[in-house]
C-alpha cells in the first residue's frame, strides 16, 4: 500500500481500563516518576561530567546508561502524560511509528551498555593491574558507538515495514505507547515477515546480551571464588551489586512482560499494562538511585551539590 494511503491514519492509545474516573489523579505520580528520571540522570551526567576523578571507564559506563535512560523517559512521556492528565488517546501514524522506534532503540542500547558494564566489571575483577590498558578512552567510546550503530541500525526497518502496512478500522492499541508487537497485530494482512524480523531483533540483542551477561558474572565469580582473602572477596563482589540491581530492573519486568504476551491469555489488560509501566518507567527512576547510593564519589558529590554537607564529608 502506498504511503499516501496513511494520510490521516490514526491509532488510538490506552489507559489503565477499569479505572478512567481516576487518571488524572495517575497523573501526579506518573509526572512525579518522570520528574526524578529527568532529574536523577541529568544529575548522573553532571557528576560524571564535572568531577575528573570520575573520568574513568566504569562512570563513562553510567553516563551512557544515564543516556539511554533519559531518552526511554524522553520516548514515552509525550504520550502517557496526555492520557490521564487531558484524555488525549489519539496519536497520529507517523507520531506513533517515530516513538516506537525510539522505544526500542533505547531499550535495546540500554540493554548494549548493561553488557558493557558487565564486560568492564569482568576486567575490573580479573585483570585489575591491567584494567587502565584494556579499557582505554578509545576503547570505551567505540563500544558506545557501537551500541548506538546496532540499536539504530536493526530498528531503522521497523517502522519503514509497518508504515507500508494495510490496518483495520479497529486501531486501538493496548499501551499508551506505541509499541512495534502492539502495531504489527493490527494491521489487516500477514505479518509473519513483520514478526520473524521483530523476533530476530530481539533474539540478535535482549537474547544474546543476556546471556552474555549471565557468562560474564559466572567467569567473576570463579575470579571471585579463587580470591584466598574472604575480605577481598566481599569487597570484589560489592563493586558488582550497582550493577546486578540495574540488570535485575531491567530484565525482570521484560521477561515478564514477554511471557505474559506470548503464554499468560488469562491476564488481564491491566496487569500487562502494569507491567509494560514497570519495564519503561521504573528504571529510569531507581537507576540513579542505586548508582548514588552504591558509589561513594557520585553520593558525595551529590550531596556537595544539594548543600547537605557533603562537602565536608569529602573532605574529610
Amino acid at each position: 500500500m502506498s504511503d499516501s494511503n496513511h494520510t490521516g491514519t490514526f491509532f488510538f492509545l490506552a489507559g489503565l481500563p477499569g479505572i478512567e474516573a481516576v487518571h488524572k489523579w495517575l497523573f501526579m505520580p506518573l509526572c512525579a516518576m518522570y520528574v526524578a528520571s529527568l532529574v536523577g540522570n541529568s544529575l548522573i551526567l553532571w557528576v560524571v561530567r564535572s568531577e575528573p576523578s570520575l573520568h574513568q571507564p566504569m562512570y563513562y559506563f553510567l553516563l551512557m546508561l544515564a543516556v539511554t535512560d533519559l531518552g526511554l523517559s524522553a520516548s514515552t512521556l509525550p504520550t502517557v502524560l496526555p492520557i490521564y492528565l487531558l484524555g488525549l488517546r489519539k496519536v497520529a501514524m507517523d507520531v506513533c511509528l517515530a516513538q516506537l522506534f525510539f522505544i526500542h532503540t533505547f531499550s535495546i542500547m540500554e540493554s548494549s551498555v548493561l553488557l558493557t558494564m558487565a564486560l568492564d566489571r569482568f576486567v575490573a575483577i580479573s585483570n585489575p593491574l591491567h584494567y587502565g590498558t584494556i579499557l582505554t578512552s578509545p576503547r570505551v567510546a567505540s563500544l558506545g558507538l557501537a551500541s548506538v550503530v546496532r540499536s539504530v541500525g536493526l530498528h531503522i526497518p521497523a517502522p519503514i515495514m509497518l508504515r507500508k502496512l494495510p490496518y483495520c478500522q479497529n486501531r486501538l492499541l493496548s499501551h499508551s505507547y506505541c509499541l512495534h508487537p502492539d502495531v504489527m497485530k493490527l494491521a489487516c494482512v500477514d505479518t509473519h515477515i513483520n514478526s520473524a524480523y521483530g523476533l530476530f531483533v530481539v533474539l540478535s540483542t535482549l537474547g544474546v546480551d543476556s546471556v552474555l551477561i549471565v557468562l560474564s558474572y559466572v567467569l567473576i565469580l570463579q575470579t571471585v571464588l579463587s580470591i584466598a582473602s574472604k575480605a577481598e572477596r566481599l569487597k570484589a563482589l560489592n563493586t558488582c551489586v550497582s550493577h546486578i540491581c540495574a540488570v535485575l530492573l531491567f530484565y525482570t519486568p521484560m521477561i515478564g512482560l514477554s511471557m505474559i504476551h506470548r503464554f499468560g491469555r488469562w491476564a488481564s489488560p491491566s496487569s500487562r499494562m502494569l507491567l509494560s509501566y514497570v519495564h519503561f518507567l521504573i528504571p529510569p527512576v531507581l537507576s540513579p538511585v542505586v548508582y548514588t547510593i552504591k558509589t561513594k564519589q557520585i553520593r558525595l558529590r551529590m550531596l556537595r551539590f544539594l548543600g547537605s554537607g557533603g562537602a565536608g564529608i569529602r573532605d574529610t
